[in-house]
């Protein structure tokens, strides 16, 4: 960054702008207090000349200091290196030519200001006042607006200077500076510099992307069963002294799995072996019968004598 950006006080010279036509009214008010004398072209020429071209050639050999606002200025011990390089590029040509050309633009203004003066008569502060004492208070105006028309021209010089260009500079020493600038103002301006920072160049967010980790599934196996689920507890609503009647198949009902009824218990069946030995005895003869035998004897149940 240009060191003259980081300075206050050059930022407070770029006040001539407006201070430039204020000045102009003021010299207009001036003028209009007396009436033009019997020359009032070479009392204009005299008085640019005066005001404006003896002070263009006092700075051409003494620039205005940049660190001086006329009343006040910064004292010559309490100078940056930076502010000394700033004064050593005072010299350059093109400045000094543009910072003269000011005291040709005041003779066009000076002209006008006389001519124009009669429209504000009944504002001048100098109303009914010799034509000698409009032309004295005329001339300080005039090396006032040449003063800040310099302090203008050489600030916005500086301000469009590179870094590079400023840091190859040697800069002035005390002595030189307190020679070969002309230092007005009593030395009580301590400003501390700026703190101007340049802005960083905007980076787009950075959002941090999770690697997807790849999940193989393995083929089904069809051979493999489902596992089933458990069978719960049968709810136990019935009496505990409740006993199942004899003969009478129970069967056990569960909420996920029936069971079938069992086959008929050996009590059964041994009651019917029973009925069938009960039917044999009957039978004529008294004898039981057989699975497939019969009688020893012809006679067929004829006992042995």
């Amino acid at each position: 960054m240009n060191p003259a950006r980081r300075e206050p006080l050059l930022w407070l010279q770029l006040l001539g702008l407006a201070a430039l036509p204020l000045e102009a009214l003021a010299l207009l008010l001036v003028l209009a207090g007396s009436d033009p004398g019997l020359f009032p072209g070479f009392e204009r020429v005299l008085a640019w000349a005066l005001g404006a071209l003896a002070p263009a050639v006092l700075f051409w050999r003494l620039p205005p200091d940049l660190w001086s606002l006329l009343l006040v200025q910064v004292p010559l011990r309490g100078r940056r290196p930076d502010q000394l390089r700033l004064s050593a590029l005072q010299t350059a040509l093109p400045l000094k030519l543009v910072a003269a050309s000011g005291s040709l633009l005041l003779l066009p203004l000076l002209w006008w200001s006389d001519a124009a003066a009669g429209m504000a008569w009944a504002w001048s502060p100098l109303n009914n006042s010799p034509r000698l004492v409009g032309l004295l208070v005329a001339l300080p105006l005039l090396t006032l607006m040449l003063w800040h028309w310099q302090q203008l021209v050489q600030v916005l010089w500086l301000l469009s200077r590179s870094s590079e260009q400023v840091e190859q500079t040697l800069p002035l020493t005390q002595s030189q500076a307190a020679q070969q600038r002309l230092n007005l103002g009593l030395p009580l301006l301590l400003l501390p510099p700026l703190d101007l920072r340049e802005p960083e160049p905007a980076t787009a967010p950075q959002v941090e992307v999770e690697p997807e980790i790849a999940v193989e599934t393995l083929p089904e196996d069809p051979n493999t069963e489902e596992p089933t689920a458990e069978p719960s507890e049968a709810p136990t609503d019935a009496p505990e002294d409740t006993a199942p009647e004899p003969g009478s198949a129970v069967v056990v009902v569960d909420a996920a799995v029936a069971v079938e009824p069992e086959q008929p218990t050996e009590q059964h069946e041994g009651a019917d072996l029973d009925a069938e030995i009960a039917e044999g005895d009957e039978l004529p003869g008294g004898s039981p019968q057989g699975h497939g035998g019969q009688a020893d004897g012809p006679g067929g149940g004829e006992g042995e004598p």
